[in-house]
């Protein structure tokens, strides 16, 4: 594509397409432009469009489709062709910068993460000059041009976080210190003394105020894998800044927003989680400052109040203090009885109550409520916060802190008992202190495995749980049943076999509440509980044991599928996926209307897949279904196929990708439960499975080799002598597998069983071949997987064709070249060969090498014998 006028006219006008919701325009645009994005100047093109095109639209989709191109694209896959030509790589790199930072705010944050996805492959190597391109920028005094650059750096610099430590890393931060630490703290205390300057001007201070969140952020990240030495010695600086900031408060800072964060509020938190570091990894430093920031911090949390909008802030002042109380040396300063009776009483109670934002969510974002409650995900939340510092102070005073909270555990619950209705969240609070008081240590495969002695669980879970769980309407006090099922998820180990036993029907019942939060947590219980093991390594909880209760937990839980807001619940397929599991053989009177539900449920997901989690359990529920069904009677499996195939059909015809590899991988499986010949309707599908572009997506080729395996073992006759002219295609897909590092393994999975299953003159013409493949293959790139499967194949050919066959075929390509192949391959790198299978291949294989072929008897090969 030339830089020309025209073309920018065309891309514009497909970029406008993009943006339309009828689908008929929206999807060819889509198409075009993934069909053009392979040629060279198509990003400068792209480029050259948010420059210069002159509407605001048009700027910002082509800002967001260049950082996906480059998210896509950038990254140089081994094996794989480049997708972006070198020119363009250093056109690119030339002027994304000062395009960037001459962008306005919305588009410089799609450059800027483009940056960054580039910086993580080329910087430092490929891109030396990046680093001295941005510090220069800081001297331009203008603060627009100054975020770009400090956004960037963040984006850039924020890996070091989780990096693991390696030379190279150390070599690169070393190299980003050198350039960057010195501006940034002089940039730091420069916007620092512009904020005194412009005190009493509200919109300078929105933008200085931003610049000095950017900068707190990067030096977590500068700091974060070991305390550098510019930072030490220039300590002083930064902290007594930090703290002056803490204990700041401008009233043109102050939001009106309950629910956003203001510049103030971020700033802050950030702060409290650079000082946390700090006390965390490097005490003995930071140790002249430690108490003022703890008294800041807790001045802070005592004055902040209980709106939205401080939850970051609270929770990240909080896990400072449950970071502080941790370490051993600074134990006294929460010695006194007085000081831990105010944090309980200051902090961790009011910051354990169910507020009106946190029903809302219940009620009204109960993805979220679940996302957060749940799986802990990233996004703090005051309760967690209270409860890591409730572990935090339970490490060395657990005694007097147990003490505190029974007191209130005690009022909550009799506050509660006076008036159910009006009280609820009292025992909300109840719960959750119990449930931070006990739990010392979890996992999310076990639930608690460490628990505090000193609080009864078993008899907290007879009173107080299990009433409300048993009361007979499912759909009052919504928060206190969730409360209840969560507890018994969490204490699953703690609490005796027989209660669990007298919780599942409870559970069951729970399937059917109104509120998603509710059945979801009752699903999602039921799943943990089926996967406890006993002591042998068993289930604990037996499908015996739950014979009762069969037909009501499948019917509950496929009727919780149909539920508002819970048509694609990942919990509660993962809870039917996992009862198929335990139940085995007593699901099978259940199987045709399960399969129906679950067909059903295919189809209409397969219209607009985006629960990846769900799906992938809905496609594992099918395959029990036809495991368990078929393994009892094998004649089952035309009836899964009449269900399955029609909708399996729509899927391949409309190219749904992300369900493509699933439904190659059931089709292998009916398949390999045929018993006879392979029936028509697989055979009619046999040549579309060798084609080209199918292969060319990773994710289909496992499930595509596997189902090919399926074919081979089930019908290799049928294949020799009906599709004699899809042999050399069969061997095609070897070659293309075999060319690549990352799948040669599969290359070999369908080689082995073409040799092991197809007719051995079906495949005579093309032995040769595949041995020269294989040997240029060793020559141009030897890896250790490849010789092991490349053993693996040469033992199997020996045991199917014989031992004489394959010293021949290893001469016939070059004389003495069998000798070789024992010398330098398999004599040295046979004891690499892993798996039960493998390496009984090899050892029949080389016992027949040894034993059945006269030239290891009577030639020079005798000296290798």
């Amino acid at each position: 594509m030339e830089l020309s006028d025209a073309n920018l006219q065309t891309l514009t006008e497909y970029l406008k397409k993009t943006l339309d919701p009828d689908p008929a325009i929206r999807r060819p645009a889509e198409k075009f432009l993934e069909s053009v994005e392979g040629s060279q100047n198509y990003p400068l093109l792209l480029l050259t469009l948010l420059e210069k095109s002159q509407e605001n639209v048009i700027k910002v989709c082509a800002s967001v489709t260049f950082k996906n191109y480059i998210k896509r694209n950038w990254r140089i896959v081994e094996d794989e062709p480049n997708k972006i030509c070198e020119s363009d790589r250093i056109a690119i790199k030339a002027n994304i910068v000062p395009l960037m930072l001459s962008s306005p705010e919305q588009i410089q944050k799609q450059l800027s993460d483009a940056i960054s996805i580039i910086g993580r492959e080329d910087f430092p190597q490929k891109w030396p000059d990046l680093l001295t391109e941005m510090v220069n920028r800081f001297q331009s005094g203008d603060f627009h041009v100054i975020n770009g650059v400090l956004r960037t750096a963040h984006s850039l610099f924020k890996r070091y976080r989780h990096e693991f430590k390696s030379n190279e890393l150390w070599t690169e931060i070393k190299l980003v210190l050198d350039a960057f630490a010195r501006p940034l703290t002089n940039l730091f205390k420069a916007t620092i003394e512009l904020c005194s300057t412009h005190a009493n001007d509200a919109s300078a201070l929105k933008v200085l105020f931003s610049s000095l969140i950017l900068i707190a952020k990067l030096f977590y990240s500068l700091n974060f894998q070991d305390l550098p030495e510019f930072f030490e010695d220039n300590m002083e600086t930064w902290m007594t800044n930090f703290h002056s900031l803490l204990t700041l408060d401008n009233k043109l800072l102050q939001t009106d927003d309950e629910e956003e964060a203001g510049l103030l509020e971020l700033l802050k938190s950030q702060i409290c989680d650079n000082a946390a570091l700090y006390a965390q990894k490097y005490d003995e430093e930071f140790q002249p400052y430690l108490p003022r920031f703890v008294t800041a911090i807790w001045n802070l949390l005592v004055t902040t109040g209980q709106e939205v909008k401080y939850d970051l802030l609270v929770s990240n002042a909080i896990q400072f203090l449950a970071s502080v109380c941790e370490r051993p040396h600074y134990k006294h300063l929460f010695e006194d009885q007085n000081t831990l009776t105010s944090i309980c009483e200051k902090v961790i109670v009011p910051n354990m109550e169910f507020r009106a934002a946190d029903e809302e969510a219940f009620e009204d974002n109960s993805e979220e409520y679940i996302r957060r409650d749940l799986e802990g995900s990233d996004i703090d939340t005051r309760r967690r916060a209270a409860c890591d510092l409730v572990r935090g102070l339970c490490r060395f005073f657990e005694g007097p802190v147990t003490g505190i909270f029974s007191g209130y555990v005690n009022s909550m619950l009799q506050e509660y008992a006076k008036n159910p209705s009006v009280n609820w969240k009292h025992k909300d609070a109840a719960i959750y202190l119990v449930t931070s008081l006990a739990s010392k240590a979890q996992t999310q495969k076990h639930g608690i495995t460490q628990a505090n002695e000193l609080v009864n669980l078993t008899e907290f879970f007879v009173n107080h749980i299990q009433p409300d769980l048993k009361s007979a309407t499912v759909n009052e006090f919504p928060v206190l049943k969730a409360d209840g099922i969560k507890y018994i998820m969490i204490f699953r180990n703690q609490v005796p076999k027989e209660q669990l036993l007298v919780s599942i029907p409870l559970l069951i019942n729970h399937l059917q509440a109104e509120s998603i939060v509710v059945h979801t947590y009752a699903a999602h219980a039921l799943e943990r509980l089926f996967t406890m093991r006993g002591t042998n390594n068993a289930t604990l909880i037996t499908a015996a044991e739950m014979a009762p209760f069969v037909e009501v937990l499948l019917t509950n839980l496929f009727k919780a599928l149909t539920l508002p807001g819970s048509s694609e619940n990942e919990y509660i397929m993962k809870a039917i996926m996992r009862s198929f599991s335990l139940l085995q053989e007593s699901i099978i009177p259940y199987i045709p209307s399960v399969i129906t539900q679950l067909t059903q449920k295919l189809l209409a997901v397969s219209k607009n897949p985006s629960k990846p989690h769900f799906n992938h359990y809905m496609f594992e529920s099918i395959c029990l279904s036809i495991r368990i069904t078929c393994k009892a009677n094998p004649e089952a499996v035309g009836s899964f196929e009449e269900a399955l195939f029609l909708v399996f059909t729509e899927i391949l015809q409309n190219d749904v990708q992300e369900f493509i590899p699933y439904v190659f991988q059931v089709m292998s499986l009916l398949l390999e439960m045929h018993k006879n010949e392979i029936p028509s309707s697989y055979m009619a599908l046999f040549p579309h499975l060798l084609q080209p572009v199918l292969w060319e997506r990773t994710g289909n080729i496992p499930p595509l080799v596997r189902l090919l395996q399926a074919y081979l073992e089930r019908g290799a006759s049928t294949i020799a002598s009906a599709a004699a002219d899809k042999i050399p295609g069969l061997l095609g897909v070897f070659q293309k597998l075999i060319a690549s590092k990352a799948n040669d393994h599969q290359g070999f999975y369908l080689l082995n069983s073409i040799i092991e299953h197809m007719p051995p003159e079906s495949v005579d013409q093309y032995r040769k071949q595949i041995f020269i493949l294989l040997f240029q293959r060793l020559q141009n790139s030897k890896t250790t997987k490849f010789i092991k499967s490349f053993l693996v194949f040469i033992n199997l050919y020996c045991v199917r064709y014989g031992a004489l066959a394959l010293q021949e075929i290893f001469d016939s390509i070059q004389p003495k070249m069998f000798g070789m192949v024992l010398e330098k391959i398999i004599i040295p790198e046979i004891q690499k060969v892993s798996g039960q299978v493998e390496k009984k291949i090899c050892a029949v294989g080389i016992t027949k090498i040894l034993t059945e072929c006269p030239p290891m008897m009577d030639t020079e090969y005798t000296k290798l014998w």
